[in-house]
């Protein structure tokens, strides 16, 4: 089935993954979380505690760890290989129904992109939780906050929504992927609650960029082969 947005039946090329109408306020908004998480990096390097507001949150957290615990699992469960791998295939398949290479490419791509940075970081920052275990930043978080950012921007550039409604529902969406499993790693005493922020100020840092560099990119390649 051909879609609207199908370049072989309408003529024109398939939707930007970044919505021009995003563009400045979410450019505005990675360069923020960029600053934030180098901030956070830098005041926590090399730690190996909580500070007084990780202490503050963690308290309240693990106030309800015996009762939620399952749950915290089962949220634990996306950001794992197998959990991740799920979420990220079944979104590039609907990509690839819906015939939008360009947004299969940014789910794998901007995703992954996200979590590597995390993975990058941890140890130029040093940060350590429960002995020697590398905890800045979350890269659990980083994924679900990454996955839901991604999400929103296709949804976006589908429905075509303007600036203020396209910027509600990122932000909606990365709040409540980044919250559910923030709460869910220091629950399960995994990271301090500024390694969750870390973690998602880094996915609203990498994942606009990225959009930005794929769309780039195919509309070169598209112009290429015209």
């Amino acid at each position: 089935m051909r879609t609207l947005d199908d370049p072989e039946r309408t003529g024109r090329p398939a939707p930007a993954v970044l919505p021009a109408p995003l563009r400045a306020r979410l450019g505005l908004i990675a360069a923020v979380a960029a600053l934030v998480v180098v901030v956070i990096g830098v005041w926590y390097a090399g730690d190996g505690g909580p500070g007084w507001v990780d202490a503050r949150f963690s308290v309240a957290a693990e106030d309800v760890r015996p009762r939620w615990r399952s749950v915290a699992l089962a949220v634990d469960f996306w950001g794992e290989p197998a959990g991740a791998a799920t979420l990220v295939g079944l979104a590039v398949a609907g990509c690839l129904v819906l015939r939008w290479p360009r947004a299969a490419v940014l789910v794998v791509v901007g995703v992954g992109l996200a979590v590597a940075t995390t993975r990058l970081l941890k140890p130029l920052v040093g940060r350590t939780i429960h002995g020697d275990n590398l905890s800045y930043p979350s890269g659990h978080t980083a994924f679900c906050t990454a996955f839901a950012l991604v999400v929103a921007l296709l949804v976006a550039g589908r429905l075509r929504l303007g600036t203020t409604a396209g910027t509600l529902l990122a932000l909606t969406l990365t709040l409540a992927a980044g919250a559910a499993m923030g709460w869910a790693q220091v629950a399960l005493g995994a990271h301090y609650p500024t390694d969750v922020l870390g973690g998602w100020c880094a996915a609203l840092a990498v994942v606009p960029a990225t959009a930005w560099l794929v769309d780039r990119a195919a509309d070169a390649a598209r112009r290429g082969h015209g």
